[in-house]
């Protein structure tokens, strides 16, 4: 994964400290928001009114953060409102791109061969690191957002008035809840499995690896006769949980060395994984070639030969009784 600086491509790997050898994440650098009526969201500027057809989602199928924007699309009924882009699953020279390959969207919006040109379009002299999920508007032409939660967020009540449907997933009553959990969720598990898995040292490894599993342990214990995280109703946290649980197995357990139990093993948590991806709309925005072969071939500092694996095999919806 490369980077801008000031607007020009780079092929390096800029994500550890140089001294702990621990993965470090950026912030997101876009943070506007969509809104019913245009003014201004929890972060950056207004005028990013909710439309149907103005918006484009771009997302990679590979990424977890990415897959949260889509399942909530998805969700809430809004797949004929907020078009998709969908990139190519391999990310090496040139970060990600628009190559040819199935179910690979050509661009439509300045026919970029790869995302950072969206980046700079939307910012000449952008510096940083090019990501998915991008919300991007054709109608001023920019990046609205490109952090997962502010997106997942959005989807889930700016469209309420353009045809989405009202399922809830930020009720009032639990948003404390929800934050706190998204808060702890994140920081141990979704990007839990990123710092064990790209840690340079085995100190930055143990680090990461035991507040991982402690974490799932704890999970474990409240989903004990419950379906969901939060109130015993779907929520965003369900969401942002799920894409890194659904990658676990044939991904992380593997390739980010996230070894000690897989979700399988877990049977309130495995559970829970196939109730989510069994939900109207989930399944089909799970493409386990894409994910499998995005982690496995492209991150050639982990597995230099880009061989992919046999298994482990991924989780799947149970068979209808």
């Amino acid at each position: 994964m490369g980077f801008l600086k000031d607007g020009v491509w780079h092929d390096e790997w800029d994500h550890n400290d140089e001294d702990t050898g621990a993965f470090e994440r950026d912030e997101s650098a876009f943070r506007n928001w969509v809104t019913p009526d245009g003014s201004a969201g929890p972060t950056g500027d207004g005028d990013f009114r909710a439309e149907p057809g103005r918006y484009r989602l771009y997302i990679s199928l590979a990424c977890p953060w990415a897959h949260r924007a889509n399942v909530a699309r998805h969700l809430k009924g809004l797949t004929g409102i907020i078009d998709l882009a969908v990139v190519h699953w391999l990310m090496v020279d040139g970060g990600w791109s628009f190559r040819d390959g199935s179910c690979v969207t050509k661009e439509p919006e300045i026919d970029a061969d790869f995302l950072h040109q969206l980046y700079t379009h939307a910012k000449p002299d952008y510096s940083g690191h090019v990501t998915v999920p991008v919300l991007w508007d054709t109608k001023r032409k920019t990046i609205v957002n490109n952090e997962s939660a502010d997106i997942l967020r959005m989807f889930g009540s700016a469209f309420d008035d353009c045809g989405a449907n009202d399922l809830d997933l930020y009720p009032e009553g639990l948003r404390d809840e929800i934050d706190r959990l998204n808060e702890r969720v994140y920081d141990t598990v979704n990007n839990g499995v990123y710092k064990a898995g790209f840690a340079t040292t085995q100190e930055a490894y143990d680090e990461a690896v035991g507040p991982l599993f402690d974490m799932l342990d704890e999970l474990e214990g409240r989903l004990n006769g419950k379906e969901w995280l939060v109130g015993d109703r779907l929520t965003e946290a369900d969401i942002r949980l799920w894409t890194t649980l659904i990658r676990f197995d044939p991904v992380y357990y593997v390739h980010f060395k996230c070894n000690v139990r897989r979700i399988r093993d877990y049977p309130n948590l495995a559970a829970f994984t196939q109730r989510l991806l069994a939900l109207d709309g989930v399944e089909e925005t799970v493409n386990f070639e894409h994910i499998r072969r995005h982690y496995y071939e492209s991150h050639k500092q982990l597995n230099p030969n880009g061989i992919v694996p046999a298994g482990p095999e991924p989780l799947v919806p149970e068979p209808a009784q």
